[in-house]
């Protein structure tokens, strides 16, 4: 494999992040976490009661070793809403706790039907 980006991987990406309205790339699940940010990204998620997609980058190497220079984005998670990176845990959280995180959610879920 050469230095630059896996097109095959980079297309895998786009493809998860524009067929899902909402998509936390984590390490882990929403069910068993394998990280504190991860969690605390998921309990804000929960809290707001809508489906999310999600990825667990443990289990897809090269996506965990892409997305970063894809998103241009250093950290795990990453939460993408209507094909937009959002942010990790502490924009998630502290858009969470100021009430901007649940709007967009929402939105998000009623325009994906």
């Amino acid at each position: 494999m050469s230095e630059g980006l896996n097109e095959e991987v980079i297309a895998a990406i786009r493809e998860q992040i524009e067929g899902n309205p909402i998509l936390l790339y984590m390490k882990g699940s929403p069910a068993a976490p394998q990280c504190g940010f991860s969690a605390r990204t998921v309990q804000c998620l929960v809290a707001i009661g809508e489906r999310f997609a999600y990825v667990d980058i443990l289990s897809n190497p090269e996506i965990r070793a892409t997305l970063p220079s894809y998103a241009n984005w250093p950290t795990f998670p990453q939460l993408y809403v209507n094909g937009e990176l959002i942010g990790g845990c502490d924009i998630v959280t502290e858009m969470f706790e100021s009430g901007e995180l649940e709007p967009l959610i929402r939105g998000a879920t009623a325009t994906a039907g």
